[in-house]
């Protein structure tokens, strides 16, 4: 049982030094998990420690590929509202 990071990782490290068992490191373009050493910290936390750190939806999914911040979870817009939300950011 592992999580993985995926391409929409920016790198910034904020999982690194959250992470109980070290799992996470650098590793081409993006951050990247050790699956031998990852827990999903499960005996530490009830969630895993990356993905309630990350600032990026849908980077951090877990076996099965589900995403633990799905579209809309950080910023609150739903994924179908988001198109006019940044229609309207861009207008001001």
């Amino acid at each position: 049982m592992a999580v993985e990071i995926v391409d929409l990782c920016v790198s910034c490290w904020a999982c690194v030094d959250v992470c109980p068992s070290e799992a996470i490191a650098k590793g081409g373009k993006h951050m990247q998990v050790n699956a031998k050493k990852c827990t999903e910290c499960e005996g530490d936390f009830a969630d895993p420690q990356c993905a309630s750190i990350c600032p990026i939806e849908n980077c951090i999914v877990d076996a099965g590929g589900l995403a633990f911040n799905p579209p809309g979870s950080l910023t609150g817009i739903p994924p179908e509202l988001l198109a006019e939300a940044m229609n309207e950011i861009q207008a001001r």
